[in-house]
């Protein structure tokens, strides 16, 4: 059956899909859901050990990953697998790989290698700690990122250790890395005519991604410490205690700590010396959280959201993943989107957090079945049906 784009915006480049598990899986997906023909190659079952990794094909979080692609089998251990694989690198724009370094260099599918194929191919790979470097033949996962960047050192509460981010925003932020590399790369090449190899790791992305905490270091030498959910600098900044919960509360400019103390009824803080100035307060974040969780006690969160809003304080609940989804303005901008397939009836996932006014990206296609779409690229390549034949009689595909 003919492909169906999930957008015009992108749908003259063809991607080719090496990767897996998530940071490849997460920079292909901007792809895929804006247009690109993405083509994900997979080893044919039985062939790669680790094939379960990403979870159930109909589960959640591979539906997620791997929406929007055709899904291709391919060998590349084997000379016929590889012969095919080059012979899309022709077509291709881009291609995506997040195996350990050396792997693409064994298959010979380096970027030097498939430039002399197609001298405007892009490469982009993804790696735990980079192409090169005394770590790069280690495993990367989030979790050893997330500790090695320094994320986990300033997320958690002070004295009690350590502690992760609830989603893996290494892994996700080295994908989206790699897809604006990608992007750079596709429109430079409009003025050279050549493509080039684009990198990301996700060491290197969980660093990006501390941004002004990393920045305080690097030009003040201050090393940030665990400071909860407040913030590291401009205070108060902070969850806070209700009558029946907690919210969050942003006043951190002189302006908004003057209507906050207006709207909490607390207007004799401004009169505190030890509350005069945003690096006052953040000194003293303790007795200055405790005066503003008494405040907050006299009304639950409800009323205080829309009081303070009203006031011009920024403010806002703290949901669980139910109450998300469940808020009108999450509603509003489209965030659950899905559709119907086969498998799984009607599904609904995470849409692109990026709106086109022209060429919006689409779900249109949940996971397809492995190799459910090889015989028709194959085709797409010129093989007679003979040939594919003998290529699955083979085990290349």
């Amino acid at each position: 059956m003919p492909r169906v784009a999930a957008s015009s915006a992108l749908e003259n480049l063809r991607i080719l899909d090496l990767s897996r598990v998530r940071a490849g899986p997460t920079c292909v997906r901007q792809f895929a859901d804006f247009g690109a023909d993405v083509i994900r190659i997979e080893s044919p079952p039985g062939v790669d050990p680790n094939e379960g990794m990403g979870g159930a094909r109909t589960g959640s979080d591979f539906q997620n990953l791997q929406r929007n692609k055709r899904a291709m089998t391919l060998n590349l251990k084997l000379p016929e697998g590889l012969d095919a694989f080059r012979r899309l690198a022709k077509t291709a724009d881009v291609v995506v790989e997040n195996y350990r370094p050396d792997v693409k260099f064994r298959l010979g599918i380096d970027y030097e290698s498939l430039a002399k194929i197609n001298p405007r191919i892009i490469l982009a790979s993804i790696s735990g700690f980079g192409q090169d470097g005394p770590y790069r033949d280690r495993p990367g996962f989030d979790q050893i990122a997330q500790g090695m960047s320094g994320l986990m050192s300033v997320t958690g509460h002070p004295g009690q250790g350590p502690m992760r981010t609830g989603a893996a925003i290494a892994d996700v932020g080295a994908g989206l890395f790699a897809a604006l590399g990608i992007m750079t790369a596709l429109l430079e090449r409009e003025r050279s005519g050549k493509g080039q190899w684009v990198q990301s790791s996700l060491l290197q992305a969980g660093i990006a991604l501390l941004d002004f905490q990393a920045a305080r270091y690097l030009k003040e030498g201050e090393v940030a410490p665990q400071v909860g959910n407040d913030h590291p600098t401009s205070m108060p900044t902070s969850a806070y205690r209700t009558a029946d919960g907690h919210i969050n509360v942003a006043a951190s400019g002189e302006g908004m700590w003057q209507r906050l103390c207006k709207a909490i009824g607390r207007e004799d803080l401004l009169a505190r010396p030890e509350f005069a100035g945003q690096p006052a307060r953040a000194k003293n974040r303790a007795p200055l959280n405790a005066e503003i969780n008494q405040a907050l006690a006299a009304r639950n969160s409800a009323q205080w959201v829309e009081l303070l809003n009203a006031a011009g304080v920024p403010c806002g609940p703290i949901y669980a993943m139910d109450q998300v989804f469940a808020d009108p303005q999450v509603a509003h901008l489209g965030v659950a989107a899905g559709g119907d397939s086969r498998a799984l009836g009607r599904f609904r996932l995470v849409s692109q957090a990026a709106r086109l006014s022209r060429t919006p990206a689409a779900i249109v296609s949940a996971v397809r079945d492995v190799g459910q779409d090889s015989d028709e690229i194959l085709t797409e390549l010129g093989l007679k049906a003979e040939e594919i034949t003998r290529l699955r009689a083979a085990k290349v595909v």
